[in-house]
Parts: structure tokens; C-alpha cells; sequence
């Protein structure tokens, strides 16, 4: 068997557009960014995925790698794996959102821990949250759903110069807004409780003005806070599943 230059350079660009679509879903999917899992890791992940979809891929566009036409090829397909990524990044974001509303209720605003996954600190209720949605979202698979459509994104959106459009950009960037809705559906009955609780206490502070009611207040709310929290748990993490079903839909009615 022999190659020549030009088909070797033709399957090098075919490998490269896949790896580039693969890498950037992984570097943008909740789980593999941050410090959680190491660069190797990723890469190792994102090229055995590209191996595994190349075989059963349609024809390649007929451009060169390291051409201008290329260049925009590469930028598709970096758009495409991004896109992917990030509609299950919002997901997250709107449990995280609804954990810190909760632990500003119960006044556990202060008790901030770093997040692995994006640097900053957040509140350690959303922190909880976080964790029981990766669990959720592990123990339904989620993880391989996602290179299911991985996979079924290069047979919907091919590789070449045809992408993400103006109306699936527009989409996405409504569906940020949307999981910011979610978020707080996930924390108003236990913020809604929570209030009703201060309000209690502002009234009882307001007929008995010698009470502290900071001293009594505080462990009142947060142990009420903490037992809400058990009781709504099933409710929360039903709400996040839902979510994330949206969120795949969201996936497959932008890649067509």
C-alpha cells in the first residue's frame, strides 16, 4: 500500500477537525473542566473518542489543513463541541444558582468554599447541591449521552464550512436566561419558607425588643433551613433531571 502527500495530509486534516470538535466539549463539559481532571486526561479522552467516531464518519471537505478555509473549518468545529459543552455547563450553573439562594436565606452566605470546577467561591449549600447533581448526572449515564450525540453530531452537522447559525447562537444565548428561571425554581420553596420564618421572627422582635434576636434567630433558621433541605432533596434533584433532559434536547435541536 502506498500514500501519497496529498492523502496523507487529507487524513491528518479529517483526524484533526474530529479531535478539535471532541476536545472542545470536553475542555467546556462541567465535569472535565477546572483542576477536577487533569489536561492529559482530557486529551486522552477527546482522542479516543476521535478514533472511535472517525470510522463511521461522512466524507471530509476537500481543504487543506493549513489554509485559510481550513482555518475556518477548525473554528466550526471548536463553535460545535463548545456549544455542546456549555448547554450542560448552564445546567449546572442553575443548581449551583439555586444553592446559593438557599444559603443566603439561611445564612449561610458566609460559609463559602473554593469550587474545583470554576475557581470561585460559592456557598457550601451550593455546594452540596453541585456534587449530588454530579452523582445524578453519573448515575444516569449523562456522561455517555453526551458522546452519543458527540458521535451523532458529525452525521446531523458534517464537518465543513456549515455550522452553529445566527438562530442557533440566538438559542443558545436565550437558554442562559432561561436555566437562571431554573435556578430559582429550584430554591423558591425553600426561600419562600425561609422568609416566612424572618418574618416570624421580626414580628417577635418587634413585641419583645429585649429579645436577641440574632442570637435565637440564626440557629432557628438554620436548623429549619437544614431540614427543609432534606425534605425538598427529591424534589430538587427530580427538578435538575429534568434539566438536564432539556438540555439534551436543547443539544439535539441545535445540531438539527
Amino acid at each position: 500500500m502506498r500514500f501519497d502527500e496529498a492523502q496523507i495530509l487529507a487524513a491528518i486534516a479529517g483526524f484533526a477537525w474530529v479531535l478539535l470538535r471532541s476536545a472542545a466539549m470536553f475542555v467546556s463539559m462541567p465535569l472535565f473542566i477546572g483542576h477536577t481532571v487533569p489536561m492529559p486526561v482530557r486529551v486522552m479522552l477527546a482522542t479516543g473518542v476521535a478514533f472511535a467516531v472517525l470510522p463511521n464518519l461522512p466524507p471530509m471537505p476537500e481543504v487543506e489543513l493549513f489554509s485559510l478555509p481550513g482555518l475556518f473549518v477548525s473554528v466550526q468545529q471548536c463553535l460545535i463541541g463548545a456549544a455542546m459543552g456549555f448547554v450542560l455547563h448552564m445546567v449546572f450553573a442553575a443548581i449551583v444558582f439555586g444553592g446559593q439562594s438557599v444559603a443566603y436565606s439561611m445564612g449561610l452566605g458566609f460559609a463559602s468554599l473554593v469550587d474545583p470546577l470554576t475557581g470561585v467561591q460559592v456557598p457550601a449549600i451550593a455546594q452540596v447541591y453541585q456534587l449530588l447533581g454530579t452523582l445524578l448526572f453519573l448515575s444516569m449515564d449523562g456522561h455517555l449521552v453526551m458522546i452519543r450525540l458527540l458521535a451523532d453530531s458529525f452525521q446531523a452537522v458534517p464537518v465543513g464550512f456549515e455550522g452553529l447559525g445566527r438562530d442557533a447562537l440566538w438559542e443558545l444565548s436565550l437558554w442562559t436566561g432561561k436555566l437562571m428561571a431554573a435556578g430559582l425554581l429550584l430554591s423558591l420553596p425553600m426561600v419562600a419558607a425561609l422568609l416566612l420564618i424572618n418574618l416570624g421572627f421580626g414580628v417577635a422582635s418587634r413585641a419583645a425588643p429585649q429579645l436577641n434576636i440574632f442570637s435565637v434567630g440564626f440557629p432557628v433558621s438554620l436548623l429549619l433551613g437544614l431540614v427543609l433541605m432534606r425534605l425538598t432533596l427529591p424534589d430538587v434533584l427530580a427538578l435538575f433531571a429534568g434539566f438536564l433532559d432539556e438540555g439534551y434536547r436543547l443539544i439535539g435541536h441545535l445540531l438539527g
